[in-house]
């Protein structure tokens, strides 16, 4: 009984981690999710991980949703084209990694998270047309980027709007602060369907599921009002957490090849 305490408290704890960095430089939060609920909480089998994550992803996502919605920053059109299409990705995507090895999955998992580091310290910069609206020109690119971010994101059990944000804007030409309110919209999405899919193979532990989603809530609510306070450091901040999660990648990458 203590040991399973203590594996929601932890469990509790990782989630408010991601929370809380989501909340304070605003993405790649969630890449941390798998490693933590691993290597940290004790959770078994890789793919427990990352349904478990995705659940996880997907409340968070559409809750943030919301907040953006009322915002107006959201392009609805856009974002439904995008993460329709996506979902038919999420699924072959999810599909898949389940019955990838778990260590090698790790292992791709932290060759992905390298991919964010770098995304992170790159920035994002691109002012964008505000009026932009879906059209014959943006509607296939939308597709085709949907498609590829859906499997990336459905494989590997994460949000992925460190890849969607850039796609969004890419396709259509949208400005960064609709990018980011559209991509929730298929944050949410792909995260439904990836849940779904290793929930129905047994991959979801539920109670876990439901305390690192508090954890999160919680954190993002503590980022965001930390990040008002710290936004003059915005990118020392998000500096120091890409050269974190260059870490996380590192030791994940170590311990998964390590067992191959």
């Amino acid at each position: 009984m203590l040991s399973t305490y203590l594996h929601l408290l932890l469990g509790l704890g990782s989630g408010s981690l991601v929370g809380f960095s989501l909340g304070l430089v605003g993405g790649g939060g969630s890449i941390l999710a798998v490693p933590l609920l691993v290597y940290l909480v004790g959770v078994p089998s890789p793919h427990i991980a990352i349904g478990t994550s995705a659940v996880a992803v997907a409340v968070n996502a559409a809750a943030s949703l919301a907040n953006h919605a009322r915002l107006g920053g959201v392009k609805w059109r856009c974002a439904s084209v995008f993460a329709l299409a996506g979902i038919g990705g999420a699924f072959a995507g999810s599909s898949l990694g389940k019955i990838v090895d778990g260590n090698s999955l790790l292992a791709l998992f932290a060759l992905l998270m390298l991919a964010v580091g770098v995304v992170m310290l790159r920035g994002r910069g691109k002012a964008g047309f505000a009026d932009v609206q879906l059209s014959r020109e943006n509607v296939w690119s939308l597709i085709f980027s949907g498609l590829t971010t859906g499997a990336l994101s459905g494989f590997f059990g994460i949000g992925g709007g460190f890849l969607i944000v850039p796609a969004l804007m890419f396709a259509t030409g949208m400005p960064i602060r609709n990018a980011i309110g559209s991509s929730l919209v298929a944050v949410t999405a792909f995260g439904l369907t990836t849940s779904l899919n290793y929930a129905i193979a047994g991959y979801v532990d539920w109670m876990l599921a439901g305390v690192f989603v508090a954890g999160g809530l919680i954190g993002t609510l503590a980022g965001a009002q930390m990040t008002t306070r710290l936004a003059a450091q915005k990118d020392r901040l998000t500096n120091i957490f890409a050269i974190l999660i260059f870490a996380v990648a590192t030791y994940t990458l170590v311990r998964s090849l390590s067992l191959l």
